[in-house]
């Protein structure tokens, strides 16, 4: 079972691949940002990947962490993006 779980680590690695490549080329900051959740989101599941592997409950709690910190930057960007609208309503 362990090698199972450290083979999806890694698929789940490969996948940010194709997330670093949308950051770099994505043609809209909404892309760059849902590359970035997705980056949030390997990580939590990577990381609790490893604490079943590696028998280390501590993990779940920086899995929690990586969790709470990718909601709070999506918040972040959607209050930036939303107050970016509204000045461009302003200035028109």
């Amino acid at each position: 079972m362990e090698s199972f779980y450290l083979g999806m680590a890694l698929f789940l690695l490969l996948t940010l691949v194709a997330g670093l490549w949308r950051i770099l080329r994505g043609p809209t900051p909404a892309d760059r940002m849902l590359a970035a959740q997705l980056f949030g989101t390997t990580a939590v599941a990577c990381v609790l990947l490893m604490a079943q592997v590696y028998d280390r409950p501590a993990l779940h709690d920086v899995a929690l962490v990586f969790s709470l910190l990718s909601a709070v930057t999506a918040v972040a960007f959607a209050r930036r993006a939303w107050s970016e609208k509204e000045q461009s309503h302003v200035d028109d």
